[in-house]
């Protein structure tokens, strides 16, 4: 990847990960940390399968999902059906919101 392209990844990635962060309450046992969903910086912006690490994160952050989806500003950076395949792949099932 070039580096300009790279920089404006990464910066997109923060963006949508410090919006994640922003609008979601924390749940009892887990905390809602933006930073926790990096791992899936892949497989949000390409067609590349989630990691392993990225699945983690993601059953760990189940509780958040909603709150996540119902953002109107992370559908700049991740739509819903992008959330909902890779939580597919990862075999997490995304909450009744």
């Amino acid at each position: 990847m070039k580096a300009p392209t790279m920089i404006c990844f990464l910066m997109a990635v923060t963006a949508a990960m410090m919006v994640f962060m922003g609008q979601v309450p924390a749940a009892t046992a887990v905390t809602c940390n933006y930073m926790e969903l990096v791992p899936c910086a892949g497989a949000i912006s390409s067609s590349q399968a989630p990691s392993g690490a990225c699945c983690g994160k993601v059953r760990e952050q189940r509780p958040c999902l909603c709150g996540y989806l119902r953002n109107p500003s992370l559908r700049q950076f991740v739509s819903p059906a992008a959330a909902q395949k890779i939580a597919s792949q990862c075999g997490v099932s995304i909450p009744q919101c």
